[in-house]
């Protein structure tokens, strides 16, 4: 990416990293004509997924968006109902609420900007009611169906607290782990589980920006044969009959192309060097900008290996009293492009008069962050120039 004005040559925000098979797997798609939804490399790539997370199956789709709307339907939101969700995130996972006519009930995030699980769970337990199997909303008497916790930049959601009161209280979960392929639990009992693998379904995205990337692409996870084989169905037009086109469902064209997996094949073979590059610059970027009084880089659950996707510099606006957009603007002017946390979706204007519960911390982040250039093939001469620059700007 350039600054053609001034010929200045900018470090990306996340940009990806093709160093392996890429070419030579796209290149066989090209060749042999399979290049649309069937072919080997949707399946190589689902297999190669399970075998990684450790899930019992896997459903390529087209994106992340697509994965999160098929599951939500599968674990039977209905419209009418309310989905939990965080304020602090991409807006994806709220969107695909309203798509099946639902309404989300925004929760505040904790340190690591994740959804707030103590926040949550009070918010169930005070502000709810279990009767005939299912939860209510004692404020709107609708049901809330399901949980949508959301791995933040990478950082494992602290979601073993909300696992026994959401079976215990009948509310689906389905995990958006599109930012955390990586990302492992090693502490209590979900030691050794991939994030997307704890509850009903995980869902994944191979965006552009994320840490391997088939241009687009999401993927369905869950240890579920049934929602399995109904993922399958509704992503690929829910037909009964291939030979006759007999559909008896609403179903979806959100299957992944067998040019998109055969790149995701060839990303998925250097995740690992992908991962030991990140945290490598994160270490960097922390050693030397956590010295600074008054700023440091966001740190990661104890709880959790973290796959270390987005680099967040944190500012105490006591000590520090910039906007954030100014900082983005100052940052671009030396060559960094970075970008504010997402504002959060409970002031977009699709979602301002839906319920709220507490938020606060949300608030203090939004205003208080920056995300820095975090690709994993960013050179120590980047990385000393991000620190460099963090140190003028802020005037140290």
């Amino acid at each position: 990416m350039k600054n053609t004005s001034k010929n200045i040559d900018i470090i990306p925000l996340s940009e990806p990293s093709f160093i392996g098979n890429e070419w030579k797997y796209v290149k066989e798609c090209l060749d042999t004509g399979w290049v649309s939804s069937i072919g080997n490399f949707v399946n190589i790539f689902e297999e190669k997924i399970c075998r990684y997370t450790k899930s019992k199956f896997a459903i390529a789709c087209v994106n992340g968006s697509s994965a999160l709307h098929v599951s939500l339907r599968i674990l039977g939101v209905q419209p009418g109902d309310e989905v939990i969700v965080p304020t602090l995130t991409f807006i994806a996972p709220v969107n695909v609420v309203r798509y099946l006519n639902a309404q989300p009930v925004f929760m505040d995030c904790d340190d690591y900007y994740n959804i707030d699980s103590e926040k949550t769970i009070d918010f169930i337990k005070k502000c709810t009611v279990f009767k005939k199997g299912f939860t209510y909303n004692k404020k709107t008497k609708k049901r809330i169906s399901a949980i949508i916790p959301v791995h933040v930049f990478g950082n494992a959601v602290n979601i073993e607290p909300l696992i026994f009161i959401c079976r215990e209280r009948n509310i689906k979960i389905l995990e958006d782990a599109s930012e955390s392929l990586g990302s492992w639990y090693k502490n209590g009992k979900l030691y050794g589980r991939h994030t997307g693998t704890i509850g009903d379904i995980g869902c994944l995205s191979f965006n552009g920006n994320k840490i391997i990337t088939t241009g687009g692409g999401g993927m369905i996870l869950t240890n579920n044969e049934e929602y399995a084989i109904k993922a399958k169905y509704l992503t690929t037009q829910a037909k009964n009959d291939k030979l006759r086109f007999i559909h008896n469902d609403i179903g979806y064209n959100y299957r992944l192309t067998n040019i998109q997996a055969a790149l995701g094949v060839g990303q998925l073979e250097n995740l690992e060097k992908y991962l030991k590059a990140k945290k490598k610059n994160y270490l960097n970027l922390k050693k030397e900008i956590d010295k600074i009084r008054g700023i440091k880089i966001s740190g990661t659950p104890e709880y959790s290996n973290n796959n270390l996707w987005l680099n967040i510099l944190k500012y105490e606006n006591s000590i520090f009293n910039y906007e954030v957009d100014f900082l983005v603007f100052k940052f671009l002017k030396k060559g960094i492009q970075t970008r504010p946390v997402w504002y959060l979706n409970h002031l977009q204007e699709p979602y301002k008069n839906c319920q709220t519960y507490n938020v606060q911390k949300s608030i203090n982040m939004l205003n208080s962050s920056i995300c820095l250039p975090s690709s994993a093939n960013l050179k120590t001469v980047s990385i000393n120039k991000i620190i460099n620059s963090v140190k003028q700007i802020f005037k140290i």
